[in-house]
């Protein structure tokens, strides 16, 4: 693991966020030389490998509303009764 001093850190911080982002290895920040934070990257892969959030975003496919309906809840309702009544006549058989 590479260390770099807080005040190196403050000269050259966009410099390090780039270049954690490409190799993917993390720099500790020292402060009188105790390590004090760590820049690592989000991801433990370097960049250029896909990140598992994500991955699936392409594969599902939006069909229609889910929560509304296109039926009036009376009209559900004496629906249902009646595919009920139907079920219930035909299993009595």
């Amino acid at each position: 693991m590479r260390t770099i001093p807080a005040g190196e850190f403050k000269a050259k911080c966009l410099g390090l966020m780039d270049e954690v982002e490409a190799t993917g290895q993390a720099v500790f920040i020292t402060k009188r030389g105790r390590p004090v934070a760590r820049l690592a990257p989000i991801a433990d892969t370097p960049s250029g490998k896909e990140s598992i959030f994500g991955r699936l975003r392409h594969m599902g496919v939006i069909t229609g509303d889910i929560v509304s309906s296109e039926f009036a809840d009376e009209e559900w309702d004496r629906m249902f009764d009646e595919k009920w009544d139907r079920f219930k006549k035909d299993t009595a058989e």
